[in-house]
C-alpha cells in the first residue's frame, strides 16, 4: 500500500478527546517521549524514540535508529529505509523493542454514564483493551479491572498472560468519584508522583498530565520474560504461543507499535470474554452470598458439559471474590483439565493472588493433592471418588471454596456427577449449559434427590450400592440408614453465548494440547530465574534415587514385574507420600499390589534406570525438603509430550527414547500419533508435536 493513502486513511479518522495516552519509556535509560492518544491524529507528529542495544539489529549497524512516523521513514546513522516495508509486524522482523515500556492513560466514564454495577462484569465497555501477549501489568493511578479482578496503584505490578490458544483478555477502567477542587491538586500530585517513582521522564510526565482526569487510571504495561514462558516458546510448535494466529487489522498503526513493544497486540472487542446476562446474575449472587456467610461459609460446585466455559467461569469468580477476600480454596476434580497442577490429579488449593492467565502460567503446589493417574475415571470411577473424598477432607470451611467438575454429564458420568454432588454437599450449583438442555437435564435438588446416582440411590431406596473394601463405602449418607438425604443447595442457571459454546469438538484447541503445555509450564520450574538461554532437560542433573528407597506402582494397566522398569524409564511419575514404611526384600524394586491413595508432593521424569547400581534417576522440580518424605512412585496414563522427546537439541545421532527401529509386538509398546485433529475453523492453533 503507498504511504500517501495510509496518510489519507488516517486523516479520515475522527480525533479522539479521551481514550489511551501513550509513552515509549526505555527501561535502561529513562528516555521517554510520548507517542499518541488512541484516535488523535494530531498527535501523531510527535517523535518516538528508540535506542536499539542489540548486537546486530535488523538493519544491519551497529548503534542506535529511530523512528519517525509521520514521515512513514526508518532513519538510522548511515541509511534510510521505507517504514511501510515494516509496518505490518515488525517484531517479527527483528525490530528492537525489547528495551521500551509503554504508559496507558486508561479514561473512566464521561459523567452521568451508566452506574458502576451496569458495567461491572465485563458488559460493553468503550475504554477498554483487549489484547493477546504476554506483560507486566501496574496500575500507577485510579484503578482498572482485568478478568474481574481490581487493580489499583498500591498493589505491585502483576504478570498478565494472554496466549491465542485462549480467550483475549480485556483490561478496562474502572470509573472513580469526581473530586472537589482542593482534592484534584492531590490527585494530580500522586499521579505526577508515582510516574516519576517510575522512573518516568519529565517530558512525558507533562504530557500525560496535560491529559489528566481524576476519573482515568494510569497503567504501566512492561515487557514481561519468565522461566516457564522462555522454555514454553523454545519449542518450535509452541513459539508463536502469545501472537494471534490470524491477523485482524492490515495496518499497523503507532500504537500498535508500542503494544508490540512490551510483547501484547491488540485485538477486537469480540475476540475477549463474553458474559452473558445468566453469568452475570449468578457471578453477583455468589459474591454477595460469599462475602455475606449468613449461612456459613459457601461451597460452590461448578458443573456443566465440555466446552462451555468452566474453567473461565472459576477464574472469573475468585478473581472477583479475592476483590473482597484474602484468599479462596479450589478443589480440582476434573482430572483432565486441571487448573493448577499437571493433569490427571485431583487437588485442593488455596488462592491468594489472581488468576490472569492459563493453567500452564500457574502451575502450583496444592495444599492436597492425589495422583489419579488418567485423564479419564471411566475405568475406575469407584477410586475416583475415593480420592474426591480424601481430598475434601482437608477443607476446614473457613473460607469459600469452589469446586470445578468434569465435562462428562451423559450416561454414567451424570451420575457421577449426582454422586459426587450427595458427597460434597454444596451450598450453590453452577449448571453451566445452552438454552435447549440437550447434553443434561437441570440439577435441581429435587431431581437429585430422586434420580439414582452410580452409587447412591435415590429417595427412600435402599442402602448404596457395596462398594468394597476401598474406603468408598464410609461416605454413606448422614442418616445412617443410607438413603439419599434431600440436597439444600441453590441452583443458578449460567447460559455461555460464546460461539458455538457447548458444541464437541468446536474447542479452540484440543485438550490434549491443553495438557501437554501444562505439564510444559510445571517442567518450565526447572529453567533458571535468570534471564538467558533455555537449558534442555537432558543437560540438568537428575537426582539418584535408590531402588529400596522408593516403591513403584502402574496405575491404569498390569504390568509383568519382570517388565515394570521398562515400563518406568523415560516416565512422567508422580512423587507421593505413603503412611507405611518400605521394605525391600530383594535387590530388585518394590513393587505395590494396590494403588494407594495418598499424598502427591509433586512430578519428575524418569531420566533413566540404573539396574547396576539399583537406582532411578529423576528430574523434578520438587524441593529438597519435599522430595525427603517421597517414598512412592505413580505411573499413570499421563505421556511426557512429544515435543520433549522429539525435541532434544544438541544430541548428535539417535535421539534418547525415540526410535524407529523398534518391536512393537511387545506389549505396551507403541509410536508417536501426529496430532490432526485440533485444527478448528478461524479458531485452529498452529502447532505440531511430532
Amino acid at each position: 500500500m503507498d504511504p500517501t493513502q495510509v496518510q489519507a486513511k488516517a486523516a479520515k479518522r475522527p480525533a479522539a478527546s479521551k481514550g489511551f495516552v501513550i509513552v515509549a519509556h526505555d527501561s535502561e535509560t529513562g528516555d521517554s517521549c510520548h507517542l499518541c492518544q488512541a484516535g488523535d491524529i494530531s498527535l501523531c507528529q510527535l517523535l518516538v524514540t528508540a535506542w536499539c542495544r542489540s548486537p546486530e539489529c535488523h538493519l544491519g549497524h551497529k548503534g542506535n535508529h529511530w523512528v519517525e512516523f509521520p514521515s512513514r521513514r526508518m532513519r538510522c546513522r548511515k541509511r534510510q529505509l521505507d517504514w511501510m516495508s515494516l509496518v505490518p509486524w515488525p517484531w517479527e522482523k527483528g525490530l528492537c523493542w525489547h528495551h521500551l515500556r509503554c504508559l496507558f492513560d486508561c479514561m473512566g466514564p464521561p459523567v452521568g454514564s451508566a452506574p458502576w454495577k451496569a458495567q461491572s462484569m465485563g458488559f460493553a465497555y468503550p475504554r477498554a483493551l483487549t489484547f493477546t501477549g504476554k506483560c507486566r501489568l501496574r496500575c500507577l493511578y485510579g484503578a482498572v479491572r482485568l478478568l474481574g479482578f481490581a487493580v489499583a496503584s498500591h498493589q505491585p505490578g502483576l504478570p498478565v498472560f494472554s496466549p491465542a490458544t485462549h480467550c483475549a483478555l480485556t483490561l478496562e477502567a474502572l470509573p472513580a468519584d469526581r473530586p472537589t477542587a482542593a482534592d484534584l491538586r492531590q490527585l494530580r500530585a500522586a499521579a505526577r508522583a508515582a510516574m516519576r517513582a517510575h522512573s518516568v521522564r519529565r517530558q512525558a510526565r507533562v504530557r500525560v498530565m496535560a491529559r489528566f482526569s481524576p476519573e482515568c487510571a494510569v497503567v504501566l504495561l512492561e515487557h514481561l520474560d519468565t522461566p516457564v514462558t522462555r522454555y514454553l516458546l523454545s519449542h518450535l510448535q509452541l513459539s508463536r504461543l502469545f501472537e494471534p494466529q490470524k491477523k485482524e487489522e492490515p495496518s499497523f498503526t503507532p500504537e500498535d507499535a508500542v503494544l508490540a513493544s512490551v510483547g501484547i497486540v491488540k485485538r477486537s472487542p469480540d475476540r475477549g470474554l463474553l458474559v452473558s446476562e445468566s453469568m452475570f446474575l449468578a457471578l453477583e449472587e455468589l459474591i454477595q452470598a460469599c462475602c455475606a456467610e449468613d449461612e456459613g461459609v459457601p461451597v460452590v460446585l461448578v458443573c456443566g458439559p465440555k466446552n462451555t466455559g468452566k474453567s473461565t467461569f472459576n477464574r472469573y469468580l475468585i478473581n472477583l471474590l479475592l476483590n473482597r477476600l484474602p484468599s479462596v480454596e479450589y478443589m480440582e476434580c476434573d482430572i483432565g483439565q486441571t487448573e493448577f497442577t499437571p493433569p490427571g490429579c485431583v487437588s485442593l488449593s488455596n488462592i491468594t493472588e489472581p488468576i490472569l492467565g492459563p493453567p500452564f502460567t500457574h502451575q502450583q503446589m496444592p495444599r492436597k493433592m492425589v495422583y489419579y493417574g488418567q485423564t479419564s475415571c471411566e475405568q475406575d470411577t469407584e477410586r475416583y471418588l475415593d480420592v474426591v473424598k480424601y481430598v475434601f477432607s482437608s477443607y476446614k470451611k473457613e473460607v469459600p471454596l469452589v469446586i470445578n467438575t468434569m465435562g462428562w454429564v451423559k450416561g454414567e458420568g451424570l451420575l457421577l456427577l449426582i454422586d459426587t454432588i450427595r458427597l460434597l454437599s454444596p451450598s450453590h450449583v453452577v449448571q453451566m449449559d445452552v438454552y435447549d438442555w440437550k447434553a443434561m437435564a437441570p440439577l435441581t435438588p429435587e431431581y437429585v434427590h430422586l434420580t439414582h446416582g452410580l452409587y447412591t440411590k435415590g429417595k427412600q431406596q435402599a442402602k448404596c450400592k457395596q462398594m468394597g473394601m476401598s474406603g468408598a463405602e464410609n461416605w454413606k449418607s448422614s442418616e445412617g440408614e443410607g438413603d439419599a438425604s434431600a440436597p439444600e443447595y441453590k441452583l443458578l442457571y449460567v447460559h455461555p453465548e460464546f460461539p458455538r459454546a457447548g458444541v464437541a469438538g468446536e474447542a479452540r484447541v484440543h485438550s490434549s494440547i491443553l495438557r501437554d503445555m501444562s505439564i510444559l509450564g510445571y517442567l518450565g520450574q526447572l529453567q533458571s530465574p535468570d534471564i538467558g538461554a533455555v537449558l534442555p532437560l537432558h543437560s540438568l542433573v537428575p537426582y539418584q534415587v535408590p531402588f529400596s528407597a522408593v516403591a513403584v506402582r502402574v496405575i491404569h494397566t498390569d504390568v509383568a514385574p519382570t517388565n515394570i522398569m521398562y515400563a518406568v524409564n523415560a516416565s512422567w511419575v508422580g512423587l507421593c507420600r505413603i503412611p507405611d514404611e518400605i521394605r525391600c526384600q530383594t535387590d530388585g524394586p518394590v513393587l505395590l499390589t494396590q494403588t494407594p491413595v495418598c499424598d502427591c508432593l509433586g512430578f519428575g521424569i524418569v531420566r533413566g534406570v540404573e539396574m547396576e547400581k539399583k537406582l532411578y534417576h529423576i528430574l523434578t522440580p520438587v524441593p529438597p525438603e519435599n522430595l525427603r518424605l517421597v517414598n512412592c512412585l505413580l505411573l499413570g496414563n499421563i505421556a511426557i509430550p512429544n515435543c520433549v522427546l522429539v525435541g532434544q537439541q544438541g544430541v548428535e545421532g539417535e535421539i534418547p527414547y525415540v526410535t524407529s527401529d523398534y518391536n512393537y509386538s511387545i506389549l505396551g509398546s507403541g509410536k508417536l500419533k501426529k496430532k490432526k485433529h485440533f485444527k478448528r475453523r478461524e479458531y485452529a492453533f498452529e502447532c505440531d508435536y511430532t
